[in-house]
């Protein structure tokens, strides 16, 4: 889901930024086959994923400084070491991410062992702000092709699985290694979430 920048015992916004060629996944439901009352159930869900501090704290604003939990606590703040994500939001222009962060496929290890993924590390784009946000305003933000990367509803679902397939931030959000929180749910259940706040319609709160 959908991200980066901290040192060994941070917590970073697993959000997975893999610019795929989505393809429409065997997960998608068909439009209209879930109510919209059981489709607000799945984004209160979805909400309890997408803003907690593992997968907020790199979705920020164009100030780019990200957020981080280190291991151990509950609560974000600013990053630490005063470490910035820079115009490019990978922080080439003050401290790469990859300095302290790893891309790999190994497992994550316990913190503060330097927490790695998939795919390289970096903030999510501006438009994809979360941290600070209401659940009403990432589901408007969510649904919009304008500030989603131009994705419908199969193609978030499509960006899930694309995302797992790179080991990316999105999956290792529920495997971060020993002494990090997790987000509620497994990365099975918010595909399945996902899927169906898709079919009904990607109804939003008041």
């Amino acid at each position: 889901m959908i991200a980066l920048v901290f040192a060994a015992s941070t917590i970073p916004a697993l959000t997975g930024l893999v610019v795929a060629k989505d393809e429409t996944p065997k997960d998608v439901l068909r439009p209209g086959s879930v109510s919209r009352a059981d489709g607000l159930k799945a984004w209160k869900r979805i909400e309890a994923v997408v803003t907690h501090p593992r997968c907020a704290n790199c979705h920020v604003d164009a100030k780019a400084i990200p957020i981080w939990t280190p291991a151990g606590e509950t609560k974000p703040r600013v990053h630490g070491m005063n470490v910035h994500g820079g115009v490019s939001r990978i922080g080439a222009e003050k401290l790469v991410c990859s300095t302290c962060h790893v891309t790999s496929t190994q497992p994550n290890d316990a913190a503060p062992a330097p927490p790695h993924a998939g795919i390289d590390w970096q903030l999510a784009p501006v438009d994809f702000i979360w941290f600070g946000k209401s659940g009403a305003e990432i589901c408007a933000q969510m649904k919009d092709p304008k500030r989603n990367g131009g994705r419908d509803a199969a193609g978030l679902i499509a960006h899930l699985r694309h995302d797992a397939s790179q080991s990316g931030f999105i999956p290792r959000a529920w495997a971060p290694g020993e002494g990090r929180s997790k987000p509620p749910g497994t990365f099975e259940g918010h595909v399945k979430d996902v899927a169906m706040w898709g079919a009904a319609g990607q109804p939003c709160p008041n």
